[in-house]
């Protein structure tokens, strides 16, 4: 699932926090963090690239990573036994994962890359140990994606794209 990073990409942070910034859709990640704690978040973070055409996401997989998009633009699929139904984009600064995330139930949809793409994974146990470290910081996240999942489970288009 892990694609090779060419040595020319280089995470900063700064990328994220900037794309959340401009972010102004209704599907926005938008945690209330100062430039401090997004540094701290940082370190529980694991950068990531997908190529385009790359699965990120499978339906039906038990796991319950939570993905923040920094660049690139990401497809959710819903797969039955006849064809792929195209649900979703979701484009930087926003995240996916979130369903999972929540309910510990497996993935309802695939993600794959319609762009090469620039991701932060938060893993549950980086989440665990954030909220044992930063209480207040690991609540805002939870409120931020909370607020993702209503906002999406609101918008008829979205609904099914909560992965």
């Amino acid at each position: 699932m892990n694609a090779p990073l060419p040595a020319n990409i280089h995470f900063d942070v700064q990328g994220l926090i900037h794309a959340v910034a401009h972010n102004q859709s209704l599907d926005a990640f938008h945690p209330a963090l100062t430039a401090k704690q997004w540094e701290l978040l940082a370190t529980y973070l694991q950068p990531f690239a997908v190529r385009q055409g790359q699965v990120l996401i499978e339906q039906g997989a038990s796991e319950r990573t939570v993905y923040l998009v920094e660049s690139g633009t990401l497809t959710v699929h819903y797969e039955d036994e006849k064809k792929r139904l195209r649900l979703a984009t979701v484009e930087s600064g926003s995240a996916v994962g979130e369903g999972a995330f929540f309910t510990r139930l497996p993935r309802n949809a695939t993600v794959q890359a319609a762009s090469a793409s620039k991701l932060w994974l938060l893993s549950p146990i980086r989440f665990t140990e954030l909220s044992n470290r930063q209480p207040q910081m690991a609540l805002e996240i939870s409120l931020a994606l909370g607020s993702l999942v209503s906002r999406r489970l609101g918008n008829r288009l979205k609904r099914v794209a909560v992965t």
